[in-house]
Formats: C-alpha cells, sequence, structure tokens
C-alpha cells in the first residue's frame, strides 16, 4: 500500500511539474495582458493584476427584470429602454457596468487581446451562474460577425467569451446555428430606431438539424439590446422557443 501510495504521489508530481513547465513555456511566448492595464502578467499569479481586479464595476441591483439593466429607481421593475416594448428574447443578465470595461473591450474586439476572453469568461461564470442555471438552456450562441469583419479581425470575442463560459456550466457552444448575413453600420451614435432598422435582417438561423428549444446569446456589450433582439428574433422564427442572454458589460441605453 505504502509503495503504492508513494508511486501515485511521485505521478501526481510529475504532472503537476510538466504542467508548471507548460505554462512556463506559454508565458514565454504568449505573455499574458492584464485585462484592465494590458500589463503583462504571470499566468500562475493570476489573470488580473490584483490592484486591477476592483476596478470593473458589476452591475448592482436593483435590475431591470428583462435587460438586467440596473435601475436608478428602486420602486420600478423595467428600465425606459425595455418599458413599454415587447422583447423577442425572455431576459438576459451582463457582469459590469460598460463604462468602468470601455477601454478594455475597445482592446479585446479591435487590438487583438482575445485572451482577454479567459478572464472575463472565468469572471462571468463566478459571478452570475445562478442566474445561467435559472436559464436552464440547451446551448450558447455566439452573436456572430460577419464574415468581413471576421476576416479583418481574426477572431469573434463573442466566441471566445462562450467558449470560455463553457468551460465554467458546461454546455455546448454553436457556432453553426446564426449567421450574420447583413454588414451592419455601427451603433455607437445611433438612436433606437436607427438601431433597430440597421439590425433588420442582420442575421440568418441555419437548418436547425438538432433541435435547440431554450438557447443563450452570448455578447460582449448590450446597450438598448436592439442586437440580441433582432438575433433572438430570428432564432424564435426558426424554431426556438426560449431565448435568453449573457453579456460581459451593460451600457446605459438612451434614455
Amino acid at each position: 500500500m505504502k509503495i503504492y501510495l508513494l508511486h501515485k504521489n511521485n505521478a501526481k508530481e510529475k504532472r503537476k511539474e510538466s504542467t508548471n513547465l507548460f505554462t512556463q513555456i506559454k508565458d514565454l511566448f504568449y505573455p499574458m495582458h492584464c485585462p484592465v492595464c494590458d500589463t503583462i502578467i504571470c499566468r500562475r499569479k493570476g489573470l488580473i493584476c490584483p490592484e486591477c481586479s476592483e476596478i470593473p464595476r458589476r452591475v448592482k441591483e436593483p435590475r431591470c427584470v428583462c435587460c438586467g439593466k440596473h435601475l436608478a429607481d428602486e420602486s420600478g421593475v423595467r428600465c425606459r429602454d425595455c418599458s413599454g416594448r415587447t422583447r423577442s428574447f425572455e431576459y438576459g443578465v451582463a457582469l459590469y457596468e460598460y463604462s468602468s470595461v470601455h477601454d478594455s473591450i475597445y482592446a479585446f474586439k479591435n487590438l487583438g487581446r482575445g485572451e482577454y476572453a479567459e478572464y472575463y469568461g472565468r469572471e462571468i461564470c463566478h459571478q452570475l451562474m445562478p442566474d445561467i442555471q435559472r436559464m436552464n438552456a440547451d446551448a450558447l450562441i455566439p452573436i456572430p460577425l460577419h464574415s468581413s469583419k471576421l476576416r479583418k479581425r481574426g477572431y469573434n470575442q463573442a466566441a471566445l467569451l462562450a467558449k470560455e463560459i463553457a468551460k465554467g456550466c458546461g454546455l455546448p457552444v454553436r457556432e453553426d446555428v446564426l449567421k450574420r448575413i447583413q454588414k451592419t453600420s455601427a451603433q455607437k451614435k445611433m438612436n433606437h430606431a436607427d438601431r433597430q432598422n440597421n439590425m433588420k435582417k442582420a442575421f440568418h438561423m441555419e437548418q436547425n438539424d438538432v433541435k435547440l428549444d431554450t438557447v443563450i446569446l452570448v455578447d460582449d456589450v448590450f446597450t438598448t439590446g436592439s442586437t440580441i433582439e433582432a438575433a433572438a428574433k430570428e432564432l424564435k422564427r426558426g424554431g426556438v422557443n426560449k431565448v435568453f442572454y449573457v453579456a460581459l458589460a451593460i451600457g446605459k441605453g438612451l434614455s
């Protein structure tokens, strides 16, 4: 028995040494950057600088029962963006206030910092897992990029985020269900009506060979919900029963 335990412990130590060596090599050739300050950090010591971990601000309660946006009026139930509107998605949640991670998300999307998905995906699972579990979904579907933008950027940040979330919640990531068929304009300075028109017919649901009853859309930022709304509407047109969403950050909307 003692010999067996000794052999087992030695094997465990060797695996640990091998993992540490692999991590060191990975850090050497593919260094990790802090998702907030972009400083190179040692992966073995964490995925974010300790002093930067408090900078991203979590969305506070109370939250809109539909989009998850913080409600300034504690007596309210829905935010102004959701009030009086019928949403095609059931409801959704976001982890951070967009203003606190604006620069990080810009780098994540446009400056080749796809590695940030590892930290943010882990944090979403850590902080929002009860919400994700309540959705009782069959799969995660990242909001797709148009092929021209995907070629230019080299990756879809929403897909990277979805894959990291999948590691924590165990759901499959389906990138074959929804396709972006229309190249849309940047929506940052558009009003709500323009955003809705911009997203009309932006998505197409591919043939749903594996029937999905309930799905979670994954995106980096939720502002007024025009993108999630258009994607959810197309998924429901294709036979999906319930659509939820999870986002890294949420803006203040247009109100």
